[in-house]
Parts: C-alpha cells; structure tokens; sequence
C-alpha cells in the first residue's frame, strides 16, 4: 500500500516538474539559436519567473524525499 502511493506520488511530482521546468524561460539561447525562437517569450512578468523557479525547487525537493523514501519501504 505504501509502496503504491509513493510510486503514485513520484509520477505527479515528476510530471509537475517537467511541466514547470518546461514553461520556464530559458537563461541563453541554447537550442532556440538554431531554430530562431530565443525571444519567443519576449514579455513574460518577473513574478512569474520568480514563481516558476521557487516551484522547480521545491517540486525536486519534493521528488528527491519521496525517491528516498522508497529505501525505507
């Protein structure tokens, strides 16, 4: 039973981080260089930035206890 709801829990939280991690705006131009879309996401808020990125840290946080927890079940 534990080791259902824990499984359950870390397909959440791994999807919920790829989709905050996806939504972010990236840093350089890394791959959208050689597309042409680096500013593609030209007026994005600052509280939004700030959001997504306390999200992705305690999303991994989250991930990282649950995947530890899976030692003691």
């Amino acid at each position: 039973m534990a080791a259902t709801l824990l499984i359950v829990l870390e397909v959440v939280l791994s999807v919920l981080l790829i989709v905050v991690v996806l939504l972010q705006q990236s840093k350089g131009e890394g791959l959208g260089a050689i597309g042409g879309g680096g500013q593609l996401f030209f007026g994005k808020s600052k509280a939004a930035e700030a959001f997504l990125d306390k999200a992705t840290t305690w999303l991994a946080i989250a991930f990282l206890v649950v995947s530890i927890l899976f030692l003691f079940v």
